[in-house]
């Protein structure tokens, strides 16, 4: 006999990370959503895909295309980063790396930014987060597979010292006006409720619905 399509095992998503952290964040972001979460990990995909793109467009897409095609199933990736207006955008998409290889920690990146905006005044202290996701449909070759971006961005300044202890990153120099907080001093349930990943997953899920309709 066959079962109710309720009851069906949710269809899995692929989320291309092996972060924990990340993917505690992706559970939290798509609780509602009817799929099941797995990892690179989870797949046993050994496979690194490098971050050789301009662009964080560039970049998501490369990790979903070429992940999508490995995993065989619906994979969502994503990069993103902050971007500092006073420095022309950077550190941008090499927000990760920024300083080289030379600086390992996120606290010594958090230090090399504040050193490079020494002596910018607090009203050109403006910044954002921005975070691309792209989501690809399963497919061996990548002239089949469709491919859809999405933007999620939440603004603030760089405040002069870092304070706070959640989050991670660049979260404790990043103020929240609407908050009179740093990033880095507000809970987790209200990061993700403002937060660039935050933003950008609200839009994806009625693309993630369609796309599990159609498969």
């Amino acid at each position: 006999m066959t079962q109710p399509a309720d009851d069906a095992a949710p269809q899995r998503l692929l989320i291309a990370t092996r972060n924990p952290g990340k993917m505690r964040e992706y559970r939290q972001l798509l609780r509602d959503a009817p799929f099941e979460l797995v990892s690179l990990d989870d797949l046993g995909i050994p496979d690194e895909v490098e971050e050789t793109g301009d662009t964080f467009e560039e970049n998501a897409r490369l990790k979903a295309g070429t992940y999508g095609a490995l995993g065989g199933i619906l994979t969502l990736a994503d990069d993103s980063g902050l971007e500092v207006d006073a420095l022309g955008g950077e550190p941008g998409v090499y927000s990760s790396r920024y300083g080289g290889d030379s600086i390992a920690t996120d606290q010594d990146r958090v230090a090399l930014l504040l050193r490079n905006l020494d002596g910018v005044p607090w009203e050109k202290r403006t910044a954002r987060f921005r975070c691309i996701l792209a989501i690809a449909t399963p497919s061996e070759s990548h002239l089949n597979q469709q491919l859809t971006l999405v933007v999620g961005s939440v603004a603030g300044m760089i405040q002069y010292e870092p304070v706070g202890d959640e989050g991670f990153g660049y979260d404790p120099v990043f103020y929240l006006p609407s908050f009179g907080k740093t990033m880095g001093q507000i809970p987790l349930s209200d990061k993700n409720r403002i937060s660039h990943r935050a933003d950008a997953t609200r839009k994806a899920v009625p693309v993630l619905r369609r796309l599990a309709d159609q498969g």
